[in-house]
Formats: C-alpha cells, sequence, structure tokens
C-alpha cells in the first residue's frame, strides 16, 4: 500500500478548483474549503448550504470526506454538489492529503 501522495492531490484539486477555493477567497459557486478538515459541514456563515448539508450533522476528516468523495450523493442524500465522485481510493487518499495540508 503507497502512502497518500500530497502534489498528487494538488492536481486532482484542479477539478475541484472550478467551485472551490482552499484559502477563503473567491466567489465560487462552492464553499471556501479553508478550514474544511474539523469543521460541521454546511456552517459557514456566508455560504448558502442545502437543507441537507446543514442538517447532516457530519464533521469532515479523512473518513467523512472519505465517503463523501467517493459518492456525494450517496453520503449526504439531497446535497447540491454537482459531482459524480472519485471512484478510484489512492485518488481520493491523495486529495484528502492535500485538502489536509492546503486549508488549515
Amino acid at each position: 500500500m503507497r502512502g497518500a501522495d500530497v502534489e498528487k492531490g494538488k492536481a486532482l484539486f484542479e477539478q475541484c478548483a472550478a467551485c472551490h477555493s482552499v484559502d477563503g477567497s473567491g466567489d465560487l459557486d462552492g464553499p471556501s474549503l479553508k478550514g474544511v478538515v474539523g469543521r460541521k459541514a454546511g456552517s459557514l456563515e456566508d455560504y448558502r448550504y442545502s437543507a441537507a448539508m446543514k442538517r447532516s450533522d457530519v464533521t469532515w476528516d479523512a473518513t467523512t470526506l472519505d465517503k463523501y468523495l467517493t459518492d456525494p450523493q450517496a453520503f449526504i442524500p439531497g446535497n447540491r454538489m454537482a459531482f459524480a465522485g472519485i471512484v478510484d481510493k489512492s485518488e481520493r487518499d491523495d486529495l484528502i492529503a492535500y485538502l489536509t495540508v492546503a486549508t488549515k
């Protein structure tokens, strides 16, 4: 088993960057991911979340991010993120490793 690769995760994040920032900047379609690890889902004051996301009672960590990134609609049915998910576990691990570092 290989370790997660932050640089590969950074490259994978490019598909996320159309809607999300990691540093709190920009007026994008998705919420900022700055501070996402350890944050309760649907809790940023300045973003309009779906009712499903607000009531999900999910706190983002490596496990919940992995489940969400596998299939967002299955993990939190009714959320608004228009993303099919990432099937490959090693790609999810790389992306989560990048998010853990880049969103602090």
